[in-house]
C-alpha cells in the first residue's frame, strides 16, 4: 500500500454500512443511493488500500480478516468525526447538547433519575441517552466511546483505559423475612447468618462478590439457595421467606407489598463504592464537562441517602 493513500469520507461511510448489513443492495437502500454508487466506492477504497475488504457469499458479502480490522478503525474514525461535529455545536451552545450516560440497574431506580432531574432543572434543553449494563459491559461502553460517562459499582481502582472518581460509599444492610428471629434487632453480626440460605445476585453482578467476600471475612461461606438479577427480585424472595441477603441502602427506596425486614450489620462493616468513570486521556465535550462538574458538586454537597 502506498504511503500517500487518500481516503474519502463517503468511502468509509459506504464501507461501514455494507459491512454492517453484509449486503450491497440493502446498504444502498439505507444510504438512499444507487447500488452502483456503493459498489464503485467500495471498489475504489479497495484499490486505494491495495487489499480485498469483502468476499462474496451468495447474495451477501462477508468481511475478509483484514476487512474486519479496517472496520474497527473506520467505525472509530466516523465516531470521532461525529463527536467533533457535536462538540462544535455544543461549543456554540452547550445548553442543547447530548449526554450519553451508562449505569447499572441498581442505580437506575433512584440515583440516576434524581441526579438527571436535578440537572435538567438547571439545563432543561440538554438531552440524555441512557445505557444500562453490568460491570464489564459498562467498562467496555466507556472504552468504546458508546457512552461519555458511566456510574459503576464498585469503582475500578486500577485501569489504564478509564479514569474517574468515587462519588459515593454506600452501606449494605441485612434483609430478612419479617418473621425471622433477628428481624427486630437493631443490629446483628454477619456471622449470625452463617446457617441461613442466601438469596444472591447472579454471577456477573457486582454485588454478588461484595456479599460473598463479606461472608468470607465474617468466617463462613454463604449457602446459596436462590439467585436473582434485580434488587426487587432479591427483596421479594427474602420477604417470601426463601432466605436472607445483603442489599445496599439505595435498594430500599423502592417499596412493594412484599418487603423484608432491614437490619444494620455491625460486623464487618460492609460497603460498596459507586464511581463515575470516563475514558482516560480524552477531553469531554463541553456539555458533558458541565454535567460532570454538576455531579461532583451534587454528591459532595447535596446528595442524601436514607
Amino acid at each position: 500500500m502506498e504511503g500517500d493513500t487518500t481516503l474519502e469520507l463517503r468511502q468509509l461511510q459506504y464501507f461501514v454500512q455494507v459491512a454492517r448489513l453484509q449486503h450491497v443492495t440493502k446498504a444502498a437502500e439505507e444510504l438512499h443511493v444507487a447500488q452502483s454508487a456503493v459498489s464503485r466506492q467500495i471498489h475504489r477504497l479497495e484499490e486505494e488500500l491495495g487489499i480485498r475488504l469483502f468476499m462474496q457469499r451468495g447474495r451477501n458479502v462477508q468481511l475478509t480478516p483484514v476487512g474486519q480490522l479496517f472496520l474497527r478503525r473506520a467505525e472509530a474514525l466516523l465516531s470521532d468525526l461525529d463527536r467533533a461535529v457535536m462538540e462544535i455545536h455544543e461549543f456554540l451552545d452547550p445548553e442543547v447538547g447530548e449526554i450519553r450516560l451508562g449505569f447499572p440497574h441498581s442505580l437506575g431506580i433512584h440515583l440516576v433519575p434524581q441526579v438527571v432531574a436535578a440537572f435538567r432543572k438547571l439545563h432543561p434543553n440538554v438531552k440524555f441517552k441512557f445505557r444500562q449494563g453490568m460491570y464489564p459491559s459498562l467498562i467496555r461502553d466507556v472504552v468504546d466511546a458508546e457512552v461519555d460517562l458511566a456510574f459503576i459499582s464498585p469503582y475500578p481502582e486500577k485501569s489504564d483505559q478509564v479514569t474517574g472518581e468515587v462519588v459515593l460509599t454506600e452501606e449494605l444492610f441485612a434483609i430478612l423475612p419479617d418473621t425471622h428471629r433477628l428481624a427486630l434487632e437493631d443490629s446483628i453480626k454477619l456471622i449470625d447468618l452463617k446457617d441461613e440460605t442466601f438469596v444472591l445476585f447472579s454471577s456477573g453482578y457486582s454485588l454478588r462478590p461484595i456479599v460473598w467476600d463479606a461472608c468470607k471475612e465474617a468466617g463462613f461461606t454463604p449457602r446459596i439457595g436462590f439467585e436473582g438479577e434485580e434488587s426487587g427480585t432479591i427483596r421479594g424472595l427474602v420477604a417470601a421467606g426463601m432466605g436472607v441477603s445483603l442489599l445496599p441502602e439505595m435498594a430500599m427506596y423502592e417499596t412493594s407489598s412484599m418487603m423484608p425486614a432491614v437490619v444494620k450489620i455491625s460486623e464487618p462493616h460492609v460497603t460498596r463504592t459507586i464511581g463515575l468513570i470516563r475514558r482516560s486521556g480524552e477531553k469531554l465535550p463541553l456539555v458533558v464537562q458541565m454535567f460532570h462538574a454538576f455531579l461532583l458538586d451534587f454528591f459532595k454537597n447535596h446528595y442524601k441517602t436514607l
